[in-house]
């Protein structure tokens, strides 16, 4: 594992995303407790934002509170 890969598992964090994205769960999850907040409060932004952070988390890009990438593999 790379210093820039979240210990945070990907499998996990897609799996809250996918299934509790709505409310936030995957941010809570990886220590974004602000954002997790602000997303269970719009419910996901109406699903958009929690869409555009499912897709994130798929290629790779979505981030955990240390700026370290949660990416397959871990």
């Amino acid at each position: 594992m790379s210093s820039d890969t979240s210990i945070k598992g990907f499998v996990p964090t897609v799996l809250l995303c996918f299934f509790f994205g709505v409310f936030g769960v995957h941010r809570f999850y990886v220590g974004k407790i602000g954002t997790g907040l602000l997303q269970l409060v719009t419910l996901g932004g109406l699903g958009i934002w929690a869409l555009v952070d499912f897709i994130m988390i798929i290629v790779g890009s979505f981030t955990d509170k240390q700026g370290k990438f949660v990416k397959p593999g871990n």
